[in-house]
């Protein structure tokens, strides 16, 4: 019993875990508002419901110090007065910082953050004087008068097969409750609904009393809106019996049963507070939320003003959104990972029977079992793509779970340089891959960062230049063929390019012969340098030349590009092209000194043929004249002798962001369906290669980092780019194989 009672305990502490990170972000959501409109009481509400549900939380998974804290804070912000403290907003936020530590030394298991600091802010909340409480108009007092008289006595329902605890816990009336607590039931019989008064007595031998009291809550949640919990958890009764008020129209029996839970609770009895009213339309059942929170333990807080009609303790959503909520299922990621990974083995199992059936063909033209399998082949094609699209929608989730961290992160940065910056987002609804999501978190944050200390001028300086004082910092997401772009914008200083360039020739990443022919364009690729920095000092927040470089690493990895566009005086975009997904890709095979490569389909925009003669050479770069544009070349393989200078080539069009560039490759093998394979670090270590592959036939792919050979090739002596670059594959190619082979990205 013991046993199952730590499984349970732990499984509820994880629970609070994951849906605690929500909590505290509706705490800083729900700050930011109110710091823009000071005095909301609607605004003061919804945060003290928020706490007062992380409150609890904390208490039913037995985190008593965290409960503590959010109580201390609860009842701070139950005061009058409270709404109009201007110093709310800012605790609320100390709140939110405090509570995330909290939460993450539980997690790990190290000790507490001190709390006192926010513990004083709070009492010092708590002693500031009261305003003075508004009075309440005749008309509140009748209303109030009249749904007391209104209410029928309560006649006892005992449930059949239920023992009545009526001699025990005698069943409450209307004036049992708070006057915020009627009013939510008045309103709940106006919406015709039955009140009822749900008496749970606790098994004296349950193991978790208090995890049992959860338990229950969340039964009960499912027949309607929770309005009342009596006793507070901190109760010596609390692990005896519990009262609820519901607003229902379920059946006194139906409620019963489904409180009924064995080994937790030994007795349940329904009473009725109050009928619905006869003339209000019927709310159905369904229109109940079905997933209730951790119990809030202690009872609704008061409402600041009675006389206003408040809205019940649980707002009620739709039917339509309680149908989508009965159907959500928390998933673990790594399972989803899993069965991706299953699907790419069918793709690698689709192509080797491709590869045996066009074998077969070859060997047996004649032969009529051969439209059977090809019908097979086709069947089994359309199913398996399907499957793949299925899967891959379920890894997607909307950007707005990374966008919503951003709101506070800019208000404490524009505050800490000094700013006034207000954050507009837009495309939150766009989809992207969940591993992708997470990896560009910390280079958005970044971007983010640098866009309001480097980008967003001072108050001052944005007046003396005819800009309001506010400056504007927008990030937008929206999709482009297989790619999501995300912009990061401002409208603040620009980037000077000849600021950058001075700085590299300071640094030696380049000669005055070259700074001189360097474009804008190109002279802004300096920033994503390891170093570089045009900071005049240096502060918590940039100036160390760490940060930029980091970005470009990470988007490299995810086969991902950055452009910059920049008008001094006027803002700055930084426009990420992200790939949808990283496991399963179109991809064109070519072939390099007998080596076979691939890169995504869609980063090659056009095939041409040439000869070698047509190659020239420009400040020792090879370029290629193709239509009257100058094309820059990357060459993986060795140029061919003097003597071969007729030989024909092929060159790959690619775009690599917002730029064009010809890779040359000897021979082109075809288009095809790849399962990228990760490989592992210790065993290949370049960023050129992405990842590998395993065609039908066993033969071994290696996928091509096209960001990370542009960069390569461009960064590297003109007379040895493109050697150094091969010679690197070419190095790599026996131990990519090697790796998959030993089951490091897969089996071959």
């Amino acid at each position: 019993m013991n046993h199952s009672s730590d499984e349970r305990g732990l499984e509820l502490r994880e629970l609070f875990y994951e849906t605690s990170q929500e909590l505290l972000q509706a705490l800083n959501d729900e700050a930011l508002k109110l710091e823009k409109h000071p005095g909301d009481e609607e605004i003061v509400r919804s945060i003290r419901r928020t706490v007062h549900t992380l409150k609890g939380d904390a208490a039913a998974c037995g985190l008593r110090e965290l409960s503590e804290l959010a109580h201390q804070f609860e009842d701070a912000l139950s005061l009058e007065g409270a709404t109009a403290h201007s110093a709310v907003p800012e605790i609320a936020f100390a709140s939110a910082d405090v509570f995330v530590e909290m939460i993450a030394a539980y997690r790990r298991g190290t000790k507490l953050p001190s709390t006192k600091t926010l513990s004083k802010r709070i009492s010092d909340l708590t002693a500031a004087p009261a305003t003075k409480k508004p009075r309440r108009g005749r008309k509140a007092v009748a209303s109030a008068k009249a749904s007391k008289n209104s209410a029928a006595k309560p006649t006892a329902k005992t449930i059949s097969g239920v023992k009545s605890s009526a001699q025990k816990s005698p069943a409450k009336t209307l004036t049992d409750w708070t006057e915020y607590e009627q009013l939510a039931m008045t309103n709940a019989q106006a919406q015709g609904q039955d009140v009822l008064h749900v008496i749970v007595k606790m098994d004296p031998h349950c193991a978790m009393p208090i995890a049992g009291r959860q338990l229950v809550h969340n039964a009960i949640s499912t027949m309607g809106p929770v309005i009342a919990v009596r006793p507070d958890i901190k109760s010596p009764a609390a692990t005896k019996h519990v009262d609820f008020v519901l607003a229902t129209m379920q059946t006194a029996e139906q409620i019963a049963a489904k409180c009924k839970i064995p080994t937790i609770v030994d007795e349940v009895t329904v009473d009725l507070l109050l009928a619905p009213d006869p003339t209000a339309t019927r709310i159905p059942t369904g229109a109940t939320e079905t997933t209730a929170p951790l119990e809030a333990a202690s009872p609704p807080e008061p409402s600041p003003r009675p006389e206003a009609a408040p809205s019940p303790a649980r707002p009620e959503p739709s039917s339509a959104t309680s149908a989508v909520q009965e159907n959500i299922l928390r998933v673990e990621a790594g399972r989803i990972d899993n069965v991706l990974n299953l699907v790419g083995e069918l793709i690698i199992g689709k192509s080797m029977l491709q590869q045996a059936l066009n074998e077969f063909a070859k060997r047996y033209p004649k032969e009529l079992l051969r439209g059977k399998f090809a019908d097979a082949m086709a069947f089994q094609s359309r199913v398996l793509n399907d499957l793949q699209r299925s899967v891959m929608k379920i890894r997607m989730v909307p950007v707005e779970q990374l966008f919503r961290r951003f709101p506070r992160m800019v208000r404490d940065v524009a505050r800490q340089c000094g700013r006034q910056v207000e954050l507009s987002v837009s495309g939150e609804d766009t989809d992207l891959d969940k591993g992708i999501l997470d990896a560009i978190a910390e280079p958005l944050t970044h971007l983010v960062r640098n866009a309001v200390s480097h980008g967003i001028e001072s108050p001052e300086e944005r007046q003396r230049l005819g800009k309001p004082s506010q400056g504007m910092v927008r990030l937008n997401a929206h999709h482009q063929g297989n790619h999501v772009i995300i912009e990061i914008s401002d409208d603040g200083r620009g980037i000077d390019a000849q600021k950058i360039r001075t700085k590299a020739l300071e640094l030696g990443l380049t000669t005055p012969e070259e700074a001189a022919r360097l474009s804008d364009t190109e002279a802004l690729d300096f920033i994503f340098r390891p170093g570089f920095s045009t900071a005049e000092q240096v502060t918590e927040i940039s100036g160390r030349g760490v940060g930029m470089d980091v970005v470009q690493s990470v988007l490299h990895r995810l086969k991902a590009s950055i452009h910059v566009e920049t008008r001094p005086g006027q803002g700055t975009t930084f426009r990420l092209k992200l790939p949808l997904t990283l496991a399963i890709i179109r991809a064109l095979l070519f072939w390099v000194e007998q080596r076979l490569y691939a890169i995504p389909l869609n980063a090659v925009m056009e095939i041409a043929r040439t000869f070698e003669s047509e190659v020239h050479q420009v400040d020792n770069y090879e370029v290629l004249q193709l239509r009257n544009q100058v094309l820059p070349l990357l060459r993986l393989g060795r140029p061919a002798p003097e003597q071969e200078r007729n030989t024909k080539l092929f060159v790959l069009v690619i775009a690599v962001g917002e730029r064009k560039y010809g890779l040359i490759v000897d021979a082109l093998e075809g288009e095809e369906e790849l399962v990228i394979k990760a490989l592992d670090d210790q065993t290949f270590s370049t960023d050129l290669v992405s990842g590998a592959s395993i065609l039908g036939d066993g033969r071994v792919v290696l996928i091509l980092n096209l960001p990370a050979v542009v960069e390569h090739v461009s960064q590297s002596r003109p007379e040895a780019a493109g050697h150094a670059a091969s010679g690197l594959l070419l190095t790599h190619m026996d131990r990519a194989r090697l790796a998959i082979n030993a089951g490091v990205g897969g089996q071959a």
